[in-house]
């Protein structure tokens, strides 16, 4: 049954967990791996660190001791934090014996944090990797986990007479044999891309082994001469940009008068090993030159978003060094240029995990986006595994439909030569020093890159955060403005203007560091996508009246958006 449009509304009102899950997806990004391997001996480390220190290891567990004391005795003030919504059921206040295992728990909790806080070695990769091992730890051993230790779980199961734990024993098996035993985070069944996601009308316009060019039907009477190229992550789908109607940059753009094309890259297969960053930036230079051809435009203004903002960077210090304009300005969303700043994509980039990882993908052909979709999912595990665990499994429940969420789910694959060109530039930090990356044969200087520059980051989030973003706004050569929005990753990126709770910050100076910046930046209501769209006006030149069709006599339209790759799997 085809979705209305108060259907995919509903789908934006998305249950507290699955809200709670849309902010703690990672996006799109390469990434290094982990295994259990890692996480021992990290763990082990830890222990034997802290066994050297017996002053910080007595003192904690003195700490510890005279808090499970408080805690016997009923006068412990241990509360879990606002955020932690698994002991909101009233039992964890009202019942005596609840609430003391979840003070213990919390207390415990809280010891172990405090040990790893006081083991580091001014290695913050290594201080970041120790504490993820614990996090691990200590989430995996909270009382909620268990039926016994889940009020909630047992009240449902008691009202339900057990139906709730026979449906939960049925998600169980499912996932088990299905999704690898991983928790569903999403109920899929009420979402397909063409139908109720990605439905911006447009045409394939242009094809080749590695993309499809998409154009989208102008929906007023002019539209701006200079167009726009959308770059997306390789391992995610492009239709993030345009997920649903009131809530797609796309279509936002558009009946603002944008001439908006985008790339949709082909989701790679183990044949497809040896695609590069060569052969994705030359694939970028395709599309310009049939963007450009279509339009009637010498130059076009760029988008790249995450990994694809990455890729867009790199074609535009290729195109610096061989003297071409063809990019007249360049957008970047929530872009990882500089790698030295602490991050959860930075903190596995080290030179024994990166050259595992690289094997991995290499003996496989590809980096498997279903299997990185797990492994991100354990950076966040109580809000991606936890949670889910205790919803699907212990209350017996189905996750709910949610568009941000499916999405999530509806990874692709890395080519191993791009995979290992991505964790190069992630471990060596290349970008941050001119021609340590060659491109085409070029060596790369950012300095160079002298067009205007926008930079979006998000405050919340955790894969790139928002301070490596600021410094990357500092390597380019032009005029650049950098934009602090107030959200995580992914919901930098869906940021319509109906969220009322939407904000951003904006301040011109550069040149200090990030924690100044933000001192003294001043806070905007609203979404950036306004701030954006004023922006993009100026770099896009007169209007002019709109295509009758879309194509060219040289591309013509091949089929209707949003085309075949990105319905690969």
């Amino acid at each position: 049954m085809k979705a209305t449009a108060r259907q995919s509304a509903e789908f934006v009102e998305a249950p507290e967990q699955a809200a709670r899950a849309a902010e703690a997806i990672l996006g799109a990004n390469p990434f290094v791996g982990l295994d259990a391997n890692q996480v021992i001996v990290q763990l082990t480390s830890f222990v034997g660190e802290i066994l050297k220190q017996p002053e910080v290891l007595g003192g904690q567990l003195t700490k510890m001791a005279i808090e499970f004391a408080k805690v016997a005795a009923g006068v412990s003030e241990a509360v879990p934090e606002e955020s932690d919504k698994r002991f909101a059921d009233p039992a964890w206040s009202d019942n005596p014996l609840y609430r003391r295992v979840m003070q213990a728990y919390l207390v415990w909790r809280s010891t172990m944090q405090a040990m790893v806080s006081e083991d580091t070695n001014g290695d913050w990769k290594e201080a970041e990797q120790r504490r993820f091992a614990i996090r691990l730890v200590t989430e995996a051993l909270a009382p909620t986990n268990l039926l016994i230790g889940n009020p909630a779980a047992l009240k449902r199961a008691f009202e339900t007479g057990g139906a709730s734990l026979v449906r939960g024993l049925r998600n169980f098996i499912d996932d088990l044999w299905n999704n690898n035993g991983m928790p569903q985070t999403v109920d899929k069944r009420p979402f397909t891309v063409g139908r109720n996601l990605g439905i911006t009308p447009g045409a394939v316009v242009f094809r080749s082994e590695m993309i499809e060019l998409l154009q989208y039907t102008p929906t007023t009477r002019q539209v701006y001469e200079r167009p726009l190229l959308l770059v997306p992550p390789q391992i995610n789908k492009f239709y993030i940009m345009d997920l649903a109607p009131k809530r797609s940059l796309t279509e936002y753009a558009v009946a603002r008068g944008v001439r908006f094309f985008t790339v949709s890259w082909r989701n790679p297969k183990p044949e497809h090993r040896n695609w590069g960053l060569d052969d994705y930036v030359t694939a970028c230079q395709e599309a310009i030159a049939a963007v450009c051809e279509i339009s009637g435009s010498r130059d076009l203004n760029l988008l790249g978003v995450c990994a694809g903002g990455i890729t867009s960077t790199l074609l535009l210090g290729h195109l610096a060094a061989t003297g071409e304009r063809r990019v007249n300005a360049e957008t970047l969303v929530v872009t990882m240029l500089d790698s030295s700043m602490p991050s959860m994509t930075g903190m596995f980039a080290t030179e024994e995990a990166v050259a595992a990882a690289i094997a991995r993908s290499r003996r496989k052909g590809v980096l498997d986006g279903a299997g990185m979709a797990r492994l991100f999912a354990w950076l966040r595990p109580n809000d991606l595994v936890w949670n889910y665990w205790v919803n699907n499994y212990l209350m017996g429940n189905d996750p709910a439909p949610f568009d941000i969420l499916f999405w999530n789910a509806d990874s692709t694959n890395l080519p191993a030569r791009l995979h290992a060109g991505f964790l190069e530039l992630l471990l060596r930090n290349g970008l941050t020093r001119a021609g340590a990356v060659e491109i085409l044969g070029t060596p790369i200087d950012l300095r160079k890159v002298d067009c205007d520059m926008y930079l979006v980051g998000g405050m919340t989030d955790h894969i790139c955060t928002w301070r490596t973003v600021f410094h990357g706004a500092q390597l380019f050569g032009g005029r650049t403005e950098f934009v602090l929005n107030s959200s995580g990753h992914v919901q930098t990126l869906v940021c319509p203007p109906a969220n009322f709770k939407a904000r951003y910050y904006l301040n011109p100076r550069l040149d200090g560091d990030p924690d100044t910046w933000v001192k003294e930046a001043t806070e905007q209501k609203g979404s950036w996508w306004d701030h954006w769209l004023a922006w993009l006006d100026r770099h896009s030149g007169d209007k002019r009246d709109a295509p009758a069709g879309l194509g060219s006599g040289r591309f013509p339209p091949l089929e209707p958006a949003p085309g075949r790759y990105v319905l690969e799997h």
